[in-house]
């Protein structure tokens, strides 16, 4: 496949959800049911103590495949109540079919949501045409801007580099969170589009912002998002020292979230640290304690301190 040669000038930056969202755990009660206070108290956190600009809920991360619709609504009623009016609360309502992404969509729309995150329809891999079709329904269904999550090592597919341009076209798809792991196609997109892309991969932030990403949605961030806020701030302010030193501080932390599946760790951390998280859902299994002594020292390596 050959491109038209980017030589256009440089768009000015556009940060539709600002410079750093975090992919929000969702609390349960110790018997596993939604626990609604924790939430708006742990939003709370996440906006005022660590800086977020944003907040993405009922992501995977939030555990959204065991999640039921109304309690997707409700955590995100409790969401926007708790954070709404000083960050923007995202609703992840993506799934693999676009009739029950579409309901997803007006339902959040109504609890007062900002904006939506729509990943790729999973485990079905339809083709290009098709993921054109599903993401343009779901913009055209309603009045929210969506950001893409392309996230092809869970869904089976990327969204690949002309499906994207053409889906920046239409007015309400905006931007994308980006876990493809090819920063080449990035570049690519960012050359032909005006979407906005944020690093959907905690540790290539710093690598995302070099060819023109403008923030992260991280799930490390539940500890690291003062930090990764900095960093982002440094780059854009052109002191890549401080930027660069930054990320290979919190290096350990960025990678190590994710020895295991990432929502485990940010729960036993967050529990650790006397904030809402409470179990996972099954099938997701709870930190082991080699697994929290593991977490410990990857945030130790940081800078960070996680209590015993």
């Amino acid at each position: 496949m050959t491109y038209d040669h980017p030589d256009t000038p440089a768009r000015a930056v556009s940060r539709p959800f600002g410079r750093l969202l975090t992919a929000m755990v969702t609390p349960f009660t110790a018997d596993g049911s939604l626990d609604l206070d924790g939430a708006a108290r742990l939003a709370a956190h996440l906006v005022d103590a660590q800086g977020n600009d944003a907040l993405v809920i009922n992501g995977t991360t939030g555990e959204s495949p065991t999640t039921t619709d109304a309690e997707k609504e409700r955590l995100l009623r409790a969401v926007v109540e708790a954070v709404g009016d000083r960050a923007q609360v995202v609703a992840g309502v993506g799934t693999n079919d676009t009739r029950h992404t579409i309901e997803l969509a007006a339902a959040a729309e109504k609890a007062g949501a900002h904006g939506l995150l729509v990943v790729t329809p999973y485990y079905n891999k339809p083709p290009q045409s098709g993921l054109l079709r599903h993401f343009t329904a779901v913009a055209d269904a309603g009045g929210l801007p969506i950001m893409l999550y392309d996230i092809p090592h869970r869904a089976g597919v990327p969204i690949d580099t002309e499906t994207l341009v053409k889906l920046a076209e239409h007015d309400r798809i905006v931007a994308v969170k980006d876990a493809k792991g090819d920063l080449t196609a990035t570049s690519w997109v960012l050359a032909r589009s005006d979407l906005a892309f944020y690093s959907g991969e905690d540790a290539l932030t710093l690598p995302a912002l070099a060819v023109g990403s403008v923030g992260l949605v991280g799930t490390s961030t539940h500890f690291t998002g003062a930090l990764a806020k900095q960093l982002i701030e440094a780059y854009d302010a052109g002191d890549n020292a401080t930027a660069l030193s930054l990320h290979r501080r919190l290096l350990p932390l960025l990678t190590g979230i994710f020895r295991t599946q990432g929502t485990i760790l940010v729960k036993a951390g967050l529990a650790a640290q006397g904030l809402p998280a409470g179990p996972v859902r099954p099938p997701l299994v709870d930190a082991t304690d080699d697994e929290m002594a593991q977490l410990r020292a990857d945030c130790a390596a940081a800078g960070l301190d996680l209590p015993e």
